[in-house]
């Protein structure tokens, strides 16, 4: 076995000894104890899962890939045998596979294949303090089912800067084990940038190449004052690629080499990145190289300040990864990476001002992000009432209720039951919206165009640059901007070039859409069977489609495109064709380079509704038509509406077809009741106080004058005041 000693490793008996007593225990440890090998390794050679599989869980793929490898080697077996790992997009396991690293995602989806985990023996969660609503979700049931079903399942919780009290509490009193680390001392250089005022005032595109440069500018400096390697975080693979540039010409007069660390790498370059090199290196990582992984050779950590974390996006109704600044607690794991093996530096390029002024840790996922997933998730595990779900910390109300509306509205729950629509969406790993897109286009034979627009919504624009001004007739293929863009992404897929009539593509992003759309494919595959089955049986979907076979594919993708965003259905208003209202009444404006103008209702896929200071309406920049008779007639209602008619100065009655509260069409009716009439009457005439009761005319005005004399001197008359509140 290739095992080198470790902190971690006089910390084992102890752990071993807590798990014998009690089925959880809560191990912190520094970065660089060794956590992360070895305690899943001592679970299964302590007989501590029993026959049961160690399952163990990871923020990152990157991350799990590494951990496995790392294990495998350390046991002198070959990866995807006694040790293994699941990813998205990866696999390699086997019947043989004791130890399996996965990603927290995954967990929730094995659990409803085997509810009660029977057979894993124990459960590790690595790096807990980056509570991702992944981790808290599977945690949760994890814990649910340890204290219904399954006492001997273990459960060991990890992390470097876990609060452990709360945490030890919700798991039953569990124990808490501290290990050494092993840290050399950091030098910390504060290096404040332009780059940083200007990422914040005028936004990232504005700010990217100051900030290269200032990367350039660090790394200089890092290489100048340690011997070793030099790690950088950077937010993303755009920026890494764009310092590589930068830092091209430099490195290779120092003969360094410049290496790249990022999840989507292929597994043998992110190996390369990983180990020690021959001479130096600079390696340009996002936050996959924060915790979990050990980047060898580090001496020096030039740090940006940013990541892109995950946060619920208002403008396409999904969670979508989001540049921010990272906290002080990430500032400090990035740090630390650069005292593993000797003293070292750390160059931030921002002020300690500023450092004082970021937030002390990262707010968990389950405040930032969208429920939809979640709720429906656990209303298939049969929670009933999702808000007395034993969360370790509960979401609020609010964003429960509000994913339930969005579930109604997708026809996947009906009160607090799952519909057949709602197990099939559960089946596929994505937000339930795009879950909805996928199971109604794969309905209407357009399942590849709805994948590949799934995939488009749900990761990074890969558009660089959209054409300013109104559509031309030659760039617009269709009554969707989102079937424009699919076109657009197949155009390219076909020819590789990346110019588009909607915009320029980044030929990196876009692979990567075509790979998510995909994984998108597989898992409608593997469901879509019983999903034509089940969503054909149920009748309580909220968004239905009718025979579309006649209809043609563009027709047929944008009815699946409505049943994924009933909630953002708009008409549009009768004297501006780029104007309409949406569902919840909130005005809104198409972008001018939308192709959608001659259809009276269109949804509103990409909507941005900015502060409300700015702009009383919201400017959609991607939308897609819909027909009246697309609308599912359950959804729709019919009312009376009286009112009064400003012009005609009269009382007019309107049959009106309402989709939620959005007039889909209004004709006159003669159907107003007297009492109806009284009360329009009534009201109209409140609000024209002068005219109705003539209060300028000179004998009213003359009464009215005597009273008020009255109601002064003679008090005991008790005469009406005649004041606005009182006429009204």
């Amino acid at each position: 076995m290739d095992r080198d000693a470790l902190p971690i490793d006089a910390l084992l008996p102890e752990l071993e000894r807590a798990l014998r007593t009690h089925p959880s225990a809560i191990v912190r440890a520094p970065t660089g104890a060794g956590k992360t090998t070895r305690v899943p390794q001592l679970l299964v050679d302590a007989n501590l899962a029993g026959r049961g599989l160690v399952l163990m869980l990871e923020p990152r793929r990157l991350a799990a890939r590494a951990a496995a490898r790392r294990m495998a080697s350390e046991r002198g077996t070959r990866l995807g045998d006694e040790v293994g790992f699941h990813v998205r997009f990866d696999r390699q396991a086997s019947a043989r596979t004791r130890i399996l690293v996965v990603t927290e995602g995954l967990v929730v989806r094995m659990l409803q294949d085997d509810p009660f985990l029977e057979h894993v023996g124990a459960v590790v969660f690595d790096e807990f303090h980056e509570r991702s609503l992944d981790t808290d979700l599977a945690l949760a049931l994890v814990r649910k089912i340890q204290v219904d079903a399954r006492e001997d399942l273990k459960i060991v919780v990890m992390s470097a800067t876990i609060a452990h009290e709360r945490l030890a509490e919700y798991l039953g009193g569990a124990p808490v084990l501290e290990s050494a680390g092993r840290l050399h001392p950091v030098e910390i250089e504060y290096a404040p940038q332009p780059a940083q005022r200007a990422t914040s005032a005028t936004g990232w595109d504005a700010a990217a190449r100051a900030l290269q440069s200032a990367t350039a500018d660090g790394v200089a400096r890092a290489l100048e004052r340690t011997r070793g390697d030099v790690l950088v975080f950077l937010p993303g693979v755009g920026e890494i690629r764009r310092t590589r540039d930068e830092l091209a010409a430099m490195c290779a007069r120092q003969g360094i080499t410049v290496c790249e660390l990022y999840g989507d790498l292929p597994a043998d370059a992110q190996d390369a990145a990983l180990r020690r090199g021959n001479g130096r290196r600079v390696v340009l990582a996002t936050n996959v190289a924060e915790t979990s992984v050990t980047v060898e050779g580090v001496t020096a950590v030039v740090d940006t300040g940013f990541a892109r974390t995950l946060r619920f996006d208002p403008s396409v109704g999904l969670d979508r990864l989001v540049l921010g600044r990272i906290s002080r607690a990430s500032a400090d794991q990035r740090a630390g990476r650069a005292g593993r093996t000797e003293p070292g530096i750390c160059v931030r390029l921002w002020s300690e001002l500023d450092h004082r002024s970021m937030s002390a840790n990262e707010e968990p996922e389950i405040r930032r992000v969208d429920l939809a997933g979640p709720v429906l998730q656990l209303m298939c595990f049969g929670e009933r009432d999702v808000a007395q779900f034993p969360w370790f910390e509960s979401p609020s109300a609010a964003a429960i209720e509000s994913a339930r509306e969005l579930l109604t509205a997708l026809g996947a729950i009906d009160g607090h039951s799952v519909t057949a629509l709602g197990r099939a969406m559960a089946t596929i790993a994505a937000h339930p919206r795009v879950a909805r897109l996928l199971i109604e286009g794969a309905e209407l034979d357009v399942v590849h165009e709805a994948a590949l627009a799934g995939a488009l919504l749900a990761e990074r624009d890969p558009f660089l640059r959209a054409p300013r001004g109104p559509r031309s007739p030659s760039a617009r293929r269709s009554d969707s901007d989102l079937l424009d863009r699919v076109h657009a992404l197949e155009a390219f897929e076909r020819s590789g070039s990346t110019r588009s009539p909607v915009g320029d593509l980044n030929e990196g992003g876009a692979r990567y859409v075509l790979r998510v759309r995909d994984a998108l494919l597989r898992d409608v595959e593997r469901t879509r069977t019983q999903t034509r089955r089940e969503s054909n049986a149920s009748t309580n979907a909220s968004v239905r489609s009718t025979n579309a076979s006649s209809g043609s594919s563009d027709e047929a993708f944008m009815r699946a495109v409505f049943a994924a965003y009933p909630d953002r259905l708009a008409r549009r208003r009768d004297n501006d064709p780029r104007r309409g209202v949406v569902v919840g009444g909130r005005g809104v404006r198409l972008a001018d380079e939308s192709a959608v103008h001659d259809h009276d209702l269109f949804v509103c896929v990409d909507i941005d509704a900015g502060a409300k200071s700015e702009r009383a309406e919201a400017l959609v920049r991607i939308a897609s038509a819909v027909e009246r008779e697309w609308l599912p007639e359950e959804r729709l209602k019919t009312e009376i509406a009286v009112s009064f008619d400003e012009q005609r100065e009269r009382v007019v009655a309107s049959k009106r077809s309402m989709f939620g509260d959005l007039v889909i069409d209004e004709v006159q009716s003669g159907q107003a009741t007297a009492e109806e009439v009284e009360r329009v009457l009534a009201e109209a005439a409140s609000t024209r106080l002068e005219r109705a009761l003539d209060l300028a005319g000179e004998d009213v005005v003359a009464f009215l004058g005597r009273v008020g004399w009255l109601r002064k001197w003679m008090p005991d008359l008790d005469l009406p005041a005649f004041d606005e509140a009182a006429l009204r």
